[in-house]
């Protein structure tokens, strides 16, 4: 078993971390081989690294054109948003790269240290990775001083490379436990998403008034995280003297000292039982619909969907993210300038309602292969209509108060609690439009959803690029059929919203009776799409 020092074989001793990195790239390969969806998206996603890494690398650069002191700052604070996001980014993807979980590679029979070491490796083997270290390369240029600066800019980069990866592992293989159970998916979700929307805190003081000098605030939070590793190799790389060269021990140091917990968290998750494999109590409630709608299809598909809502953590976090992200928008415009009048409430509730709706884009392919059981009942396209009619009901039943409350609250942000009725009505409307955009969209552009591993990922590997074109037609789709009702209100026009609820509901209608037909067509490539399983 890997973790174990002693009982090792000769060949085993002789595999290498080049060995993780063939076995990485054959996974990629094999994963793309006859599959023409995840070639495309494979392409589309080694295009997306290139300009990344290419605007990157000019963008860090053209800090050697700001004040010396300006872009040491901005070095630092780079240099530790790199650093946080490699601690981060992995969790988002765990469940669908097994080199993120040790429970796949513990049957290897390695030791506990050439495991970390490929494990390393194959962490640096890819697109992503190449292109992060590329945009922090340009720090060389942008922010070094002199020859010194420049030699010691090449040792500090590598070095801050070499701290991601082994944050990311430390926080990966630390966590993995807690991942792979249901509770601890949601505190991560949570927490993740509470992260990246303390992001815009910045934004929010400026526009607030608070502070009227970026710059000032710039040094301040530099003048912080100068201290901390990550800022010591940018401080390191804009000094370029003896001071330099301790930073650059002292980082050395840090290293080393995160990758031997690294590995002593690897010695200890290898060797401790799954949680996910523990017994769980099961509740028997018919649900809240059900309640009220008479015995069938329509109740039986909402009160699953509305199962899913409660249980699966990508659910929680589309309905968690779509409130946060609305009332921080409502916030943010009732304090700027520019915009007034009604677009401070239908602003907030039309992307709330955008961003729930986007849920329904692919709205099969969360049951996977279990989607063929349909064929037992769905012998009609009517049937299909149905399905999609009760997959919509659930979802208007958790949004249609939630988007009120979006409504509610950005009036009494804007100082006029009458324009929540029109904001709550465009709402509606904007949300009857994304589903029924969806519901086509989940019929023509079906793909994989990962098991229920993560909350942050929608489409198993190689079917990124499917889900990017369907997520992005359906919000283009729904934009531009929403323009006839959100526009007018929009312009001062408010009664126009009394017709959005009907216009929606309209669209919505329409959508899933194209739909239906088109999914009892196409039912065995719907079927075969969604169960890719990652």
């Amino acid at each position: 078993m890997a973790g174990r020092d002693l009982g090792v074989n000769e060949r085993a001793a002789r595999v290498g971390p080049m060995l993780f990195v063939r076995l990485k790239l054959r996974l990629i390969a094999g994963n793309l081989r006859g599959n023409g969806a995840r070639v495309a998206g494979f392409v589309f996603t080694v295009l997306a690294a290139v300009v990344v890494a290419g605007l990157g690398f000019v963008g860090v650069s053209a800090l050697r054109f700001a004040p010396a002191e300006i872009a040491a700052d901005v070095g630092v604070v780079l240099f530790t948003v790199f650093v946080v996001c490699w601690a981060i980014g992995p969790l988002l993807v765990f469940g669908l790269d097994d080199t993120l979980d040790p429970s796949r590679l513990a049957l290897l029979p390695l030791t506990t240290g050439r495991l970390a070491a490929g494990m390393f490796a194959a962490s640096i083997t890819g697109v992503w990775p190449i292109s992060a270290l590329i945009v922090m390369s340009g720090a060389v240029v942008g922010i070094a001083s002199g020859i010194g600066g420049a030699l010691l800019g090449v040792v500090a980069v590598l070095l801050q490379f070499a701290l991601c990866i082994v944050t990311s592992r430390l926080v990966t293989t630390s966590l993995s436990g807690v991942m792979r159970t249901r509770r601890g998916r949601d505190v991560l979700a949570v927490s993740v998403v509470l992260f990246v929307l303390a992001g815009q805190i910045p934004n929010l003081v400026l526009n607030g008034g608070f502070s009227t000098d970026p710059g000032r605030m710039l040094h301040a939070v530099a003048s912080v995280l100068r201290w901390t590793p990550p800022g010591l190799a940018a401080h390191a790389i804009a000094d370029g003297g003896l001071v330099a060269v301790a930073e650059l021990l002292v980082l050395a140091v840090l290293v080393v000292v995160i990758g031997r917990l690294w590995i002593a968290a690897l010695r200890r998750a290898l060797v401790t039982p799954d949680a996910s494999t523990q017994g769980a109590s099961v509740r028997n409630s018919r649900g809240l619909l059900a309640r009220f709608l008479p015995d069938g299809q329509l109740a039986a598909v909402a009160t699953k969907e509305l199962k899913y809502a409660r249980r699966d953590p990508r659910g929680r976090v589309v309905w968690f993210t779509s409130l946060v992200v609305t009332g921080i928008m409502a916030f943010s415009l009732s304090r700027g300038e520019g915009m007034g009048g009604a677009g401070l409430v239908v602003g907030p509730a039309c992307l709330g309602a955008v961003m729930i709706a986007l849920q329904s884009a692919n709205s099969f392919g969360i049951d996977g292969r279990s989607l063929w059981m349909n064929a037992v009942v769905y012998g009609t396209g009517g049937d299909w209509r149905t399905d999609l009619a009760g997959r919509h009901l659930a979802v208007a039943t958790i949004a249609v108060p939630l988007l009120a409350l979006v409504a509610v609250i950005a009036s009494l942000l804007a100082g006029d609690p009458m324009l929540a009725i029109p904001g709550a009505l465009s709402g509606w409307g904007v949300l009857g439009v994304g589903l029924g955009v969806g519901a086509l969209t989940s019929v023509l552009v079906p793909y994989s959803v990962p098991e229920r591993l993560n909350a942050f990922t929608g489409a198993v590997p190689g079917q990124g690029g499917l889900a990017f074109v369907a997520s992005f037609g359906a919000m283009i789709g729904g934009g531009l059929l929403s323009l006839p009702v959100v526009v007018p209100v929009l312009l001062g026009v408010t009664w126009v919203s009394v017709l959005a609820v009907p216009y929606g509901l309209l669209v919505a209608w329409a959508g899933r009776r194209v739909a239906g037909s088109v999914g009892f067509r196409r039912y065995p490539e719907l079927v075969g799409a969604v169960s890719r399983g990652g």
